[in-house]
């Protein structure tokens, strides 16, 4: 279980400036619901370049969330030009601090108001165009991202890179790649870094598949819905079909079913096998 600071839990819990603004003259819209995460953000600019409000929409986790409503709190009232010198470590400072396997929700946030920026001044978003050959399939990350990750955070092992773009926290066919990147960014040979571990073999007995779905939902899936007042149950496994119960907050919600396919089904398949399915148990 992740330790969040007071400041992340009270931007969780009531964040603030959430939705469409209807008068923005900028927005910038990065990540996507097939990754996990995704994160629009509207600006209101006056003539004078000051930023007058600024509001979000997001779908993520809880540091998604805090993060988003952080940076609009952090924008009211700059100028472009300051708005330009925010980073996602200012997201994180203000927050007291993320864990680190959630800095990419800074990330995430600092690639937003750059594209929101490019988009008022009419440039092309840099950290939104994709660069370079993409890495990492499960979520979404190229080799530019990653590069920039590295030189702007100082970041220095493979599971660092992890933990500040997600690439490499799926299949972990990309870990060898990212290695790879990693030791030219850092001007080293490849000896002197530890090689990650081996990608998971693709064919699965009926029981490990069993002992893989069960672990991913109790080391990752549950936890991340508990944080958000929901849970699930594993009811049964057939075949490919995973068959559970939503609980909580997730009963009844809404958008349970984009939950069911958007996070819990896709991180099956990213972390268990691709052509899993989920489904709620009596549906």
């Amino acid at each position: 279980m992740w330790e969040y600071t007071d400041k992340v839990r009270d931007h969780f819990l009531h964040p603030r400036n959430v939705g469409e603004l209807a008068d923005a003259n900028a927005v910038g819209e990065v990540g996507s619901l097939a990754c996990g995460d995704a994160l629009k953000l509207f600006l209101k600019i006056n003539d004078a370049g000051v930023i007058e409000d600024a509001t979000f929409q997001t779908f993520g986790c809880a540091s998604a969330i805090a993060s988003s409503s952080v940076l609009t709190e952090l924008l009211k009232g700059k100028t472009v030009e300051e708005a330009r010198a925010l980073t996602n470590k200012d997201i994180a400072e203000f927050l007291g601090g993320l864990p680190k396997e959630k800095m990419h929700c800074s990330v995430m946030g600092q690639e937003a108001l750059e594209a929101a920026l490019a988009n008022y001044l009419g440039e092309k978003a840099p950290a939104h165009e994709p660069e370079g050959e993409l890495v990492c399939k499960c979520f979404g990350v190229y080799e530019g991202q990653i590069r920039r990750a590295v030189r702007e955070n100082g970041l220095t092992t493979v599971e660092e890179v992890t933990d500040f773009t997600k690439a490499g926290g799926g299949c972990g066919d990309c870990l060898e790649k990212l290695k790879a990147i990693l030791d030219d960014e850092l001007g080293r040979p490849a000896s002197e870094a530890p090689a990650p571990e081996p990608a998971p073999a693709k064919a699965l007995t009926n029981l490990e598949r069993m002992r893989r779905v069960t672990r991913v939902m109790d080391e990752e899936i549950r936890p991340n819905l508990k944080k958000d007042g929901g849970d699930i149950e594993l009811v049964d496994i057939d075949g490919k079909t995973v068959l559970v119960s939503l609980h909580g907050a997730c009963k009844g919600c809404p958008v349970s079913n984009v939950t069911l396919t958007e996070f819990v089904q896709k991180r099956l398949q990213e972390l268990v096998e691709p052509d899993i399915t989920v489904r709620e148990a009596g549906k």
